[in-house]
């Protein structure tokens, strides 16, 4: 079987690696992250960002780490005090003035796979699949074999097609002043999303934001995850083997998201060695992914290593991560499905604990990143979870982004408004429900959720996204009639 590896997609050498591994046992040891408690927001480690968010440190530290990054103390602080308190209008300023520093980070590396998978969508909600079949054969057409990133993120009202993610993503950051894009592909996917994005160029969303701000955004730094074969699933035995599909061919599929780390290390380094000192990772599919002046002032006045993004968990929060205090008494993220049972979860709920979680985006000190790159690769766990999709039953081999949180020591966790930060599309129900589609109709479980989500989508689109419903559609507003952020 394994000649079949042989002239393919999928990196022969590693998913032989990670396969004898396993079958030797290297992997017994890595223990699913046991939530000993689900911690409250403190404002202190946990902040609450949803109102009007504030950061107080000691005055010297503040000075300190403003002329670390070239910004004039006086400007934010004048008076001698031991310590100094900024509003977010002031976090907002300094913020601005960080974005020559910062660069913006996307995870592409995978196919729409459990995204336009039926079984998938169908489990999601039955009812609402039936309500929506069409809209969403229509959309999984579209989305199947390609990466997310480049199929549609929303539906418009008169029911066409809108930009895709990216398309949107490029566009704030055109329109935020954030210099540069990175991104990690996979070789499944890295030749069609480049080519795309070379028409992106002269893309009405933002073909006169290029030419404005002098910066080509299509030209993305990137780093190509390598694809790995899917395994035997738990029911064939213990000893795993490479799974094979009813037509005999080999499954390839990105090793999680958690790979970022290997496969940007260059980029990072690229980045750094252009002045960048501060990058966030994200996923393509969150339309409420976008730079943040407010959580960029604060992490680079504290001076802490990194921080997350977490809402408060709702009922369409079904794939993804959570926050916990883990079995060390450490803050971690603990993955529905692979490391913590959902039923876990469930229960926590029943008792009232306050489930934040996890908008898959992490804003990191690069300079703390660089130095520590290849301890973080190492340290970060491999997981196997069973599948069971269209292609059958197999297992995966991941490694998870956000459980390096569990690895950090010194970070702050963004308690965040889901419906500003975390517009996520793990399934076309997702898109379909944040779009607005046929809401009237909704299961009354789902309703108040997808006009919340609606709501949400349609704020960031006539803000950060600088668009205009005109007849049911949105259109970018033209860049002479916006108010750019210098």
């Amino acid at each position: 079987m394994t000649e079949k590896l042989n002239n393919s997609l999928i990196d022969k050498d590693l998913t032989l690696h990670i396969l004898e591994r396993y079958n030797r046992g290297d992997f017994d040891h890595v223990k699913p992250v046991l939530a000993q408690s689900f911690p409250p927001v403190d404002n202190k480690t946990i902040i609450d960002m949803t109102g009007s968010p504030s950061y107080e440190d000691k005055t010297a530290t503040m000075i300190a780490n403003l002329e670390k990054y070239g910004i004039p103390p006086g400007d934010f602080i004048r008076e001698n005090r031991d310590t100094t308190k900024l509003n977010k209008a002031e976090l907002e300023q300094i913020g601005r003035r960080l974005m020559s520093c910062y660069s913006f980070g996307i995870l592409n590396g995978g196919s729409a796979t459990s995204y336009a998978d039926s079984k998938k969508n169908r489990a999601f909600n039955r009812a609402l699949f039936e309500l929506t079949e069409a809209e969403f054969r229509t959309l999984a057409e579209i989305s199947t074999g390609k990466a997310k990133g480049i199929t549609p993120a929303f539906i418009n009202r008169d029911g066409t097609a809108g930009p895709s993610f990216i398309e949107l993503k490029m566009r704030s950051l055109l329109l935020a002043g954030v210099p540069s894009l990175f991104q990690m592909t996979s070789h499944f996917n890295n030749d069609s999303v480049s080519e795309t994005y070379k028409g992106y160029e002269k893309s009405p969303f933002l073909l006169d934001l290029i030419e404005l701000r002098n910066n080509n955004i299509c030209r993305v730094e990137t780093g190509v995850q390598p694809l790995l074969a899917a395994f035997t699933h738990s029911r064939s035995g213990k000893k795993k083997s490479l799974f094979e599909k009813e037509n005999g061919d080999l499954l390839p599929l990105p090793g999680g998201h958690g790979q970022c780390f290997v496969t940007l290390k260059e980029t990072f380094s690229r980045l750094r060695a252009k002045g960048i000192r501060f990058i966030s990772i994200g996923n393509v599919d969150n339309s409420g992914y976008t730079p943040d002046p407010v959580s960029l002032a604060v992490l680079a006045l504290s001076g802490k290593q990194a921080g997350f993004d977490f809402s408060f968990k709702t009922p369409v929060d079904v794939k993804g991560g959570i926050l916990v205090k883990d079995q060390n008494g450490h803050l971690n993220c603990a993955d529905l499905g692979v490391a913590i049972d959902k039923d876990v979860v469930v229960e926590a709920e029943k008792k009232g604990d306050s489930i934040l979680f996890n908008c898959a985006t992490g804003l990191f000190n690069l300079d703390y990143l660089m130095e520590n790159i290849d301890w973080i690769i190492e340290s970060l766990p491999m997981r196997f979870s069973d599948q069971d999709k269209d292609a059958g039953l197999y297992s995966q081999a991941e490694q998870v982004t956000w459980e390096v949180i569990g690895l950090l020591d010194d970070i702050l966790i963004f308690a965040v408004d889901k419906y500003d930060r975390f517009l996520a599309a793990k399934l076309i129900m997702e898109n379909l429900m944040t779009s607005g589609i046929k809401t009237d109709k909704y299961p009354e479980e789902l309703k108040e959720l997808s006009l919340k989500l609606n709501s949400g989508l349609e704020k960031k689109l006539s803000t950060v996204y600088g668009l205009e419903l005109i007849d049911n559609r949105w259109y970018p507003i033209p860049a002479e009639k916006l108010e750019l952020q210098s």
